[in-house]
């Protein structure tokens, strides 16, 4: 009786301690019985993880692209808003003050900026309204390397799905809200030059307007108190002058006497001095509120011309890099992963299409076929070469060389 009772202690004792196992082993098999139902109900050849992943992000994918087409249009609006507003701050408050300093300075200064502004102006434009290309319907295509899923179409090379323009862009760079349009072969140079000439435009007014801003602003102008002596009575004195009432007040020389309430006679010494006139109240305050109208827009100007060369201007540095080596925004994830990819196998991946940075950056500024650099430096609506449906590969052309050679 004892042994049957220790045997039965022995065998509970063990099932008590294998029942996290045993539970372990219940609950993966009903994930690989699930899994199994799962597939015979669903199976599909060209079922992959990425597939599943890209079905169940769709309904988000959705919300953001209905979104990003509602917000295009308030972006280019709040675009031409804001480059308005700060050129109007420069005509207002630069262009008076460079002309009472030097006309001839200032007859320089307005050819410079004008050229940036029109070519701001034309880039930023052609940028919004040129289509970016896309593959002919009903014709053939001599090269193409896949199949769009969302098109059910044949797709060039460098081609890629738009999900907020609904359709393949040719050589897509990507979706720009600010434009409302997609950035592609057509249009790829107005986008490109449009950060260029929006950079050096920021650059231009912030070196230009540094020193307008520093005497208004800093120095206090005409009137008032300077950023810099109010730092420095907070910093030194505590507080700023006429804020502290028990601050002692220079004794004034003299007993100006009030005339009908317009002038002040100053008294030096019993002699009566030049009448100064007396500003009225209404007066007063319209100069305050001009001084304060004049520094909010100085700096105001000051704040959006830095926000968009730091903004712009590495946005441009990182397009100029991908353009260096003929590629695409798009373009340069997917030849990272193939790089990566072809390292793991000891192989050195090259991408087709970079032809050595002077001949890429020749052919996506469209400068052949007798085109000067002035089609650069000036407004020009010529378009970039090739039709966007077929590209050279720079890989073939380099062995073709060499076997001339």
């Amino acid at each position: 009786m004892m042994y049957l009772w220790k045997r039965r202690m022995v065998q509970f004792c063990h099932r008590l301690l294998s029942l996290p196992s045993r539970t372990w082993k219940w609950l993966w098999w009903k994930y690989d019985l699930f899994i199994l139902t799962m597939k015979v109900i669903f199976y599909n050849e060209f079922l992959s993880t990425s597939y599943v992943f890209e079905v169940l992000m769709t309904p988000m994918v959705w919300v953001v692209d209905h979104f990003s087409k509602a917000l295009g249009p308030i972006l280019v609006f709040l675009v031409v808003t804001l480059t308005s507003s700060v050129v109007a701050v420069v005509y207002i408050i630069g262009l008076p003050h460079y002309w009472n300093k030097s006309p001839v300075l200032t007859c320089f200064l307005i050819v410079l900026g004008h050229w940036l502004l029109i070519n701001v102006v034309f880039h930023f434009t052609m940028a919004a309204i040129t289509d970016p290309g896309t593959p002919p319907k009903g014709t053939l295509i001599s090269e193409a390397v896949s199949v769009c899923k969302k098109c059910i179409a044949p797709k060039p090379p460098r081609t890629h799905h738009c999900s907020v323009c609904n359709r393949c862009v040719l050589k897509m760079d990507h979706h720009c809200p600010w434009l409302n349009n997609c950035v592609g072969h057509f249009n790829h140079r107005y986008f490109f030059s449009y950060m260029a000439y929006m950079t050096l435009g920021a650059i231009f007014i912030m070196s230009l307007g540094f020193e307008i801003a520093y005497r208004e602003i800093w120095l206090g102008g005409d009137g008032g108190v300077g950023l810099g002596e109010a730092i420095h009575y907070v910093l030194e004195e505590g507080g700023i002058p006429g804020d502290n009432p028990d601050e002692e007040v220079e004794p004034l020389e003299g007993y100006p006497v009030s005339i009908n309430g317009t002038h002040l006679m100053p008294m030096y010494d019993g002699t009566v001095g030049t009448p100064i006139r007396l500003e009225r109240p209404e007066e007063e305050q319209e100069k305050q509120r001009r001084n304060y109208w004049y520094r909010f827009a100085i700096m105001y100007s000051g704040m959006l011309t830095t926000g968009v060369f730091f903004s712009l201007g590495g946005l441009g540095t990182w397009h100029g890099r991908l353009i260096s080596r003929g590629e695409t925004s798009i373009e340069a994830h997917i030849n990272r992963k193939e790089t990566e990819r072809l390292a793991k196998i000891d192989q050195v991946y090259k991408n087709p299409y970079d032809f050595g940075v002077y001949e890429n950056w020749r052919i996506f500024l469209g400068i052949s076929h007798g085109r000067s650099v002035w089609r650069v430096l000036l407004p020009s609506p010529h378009p970039p070469d090739g039709s966007g449906l077929t590209w050279p590969n720079a890989i073939i052309t380099a062995a073709n060389h060499s076997k001339i050679a």
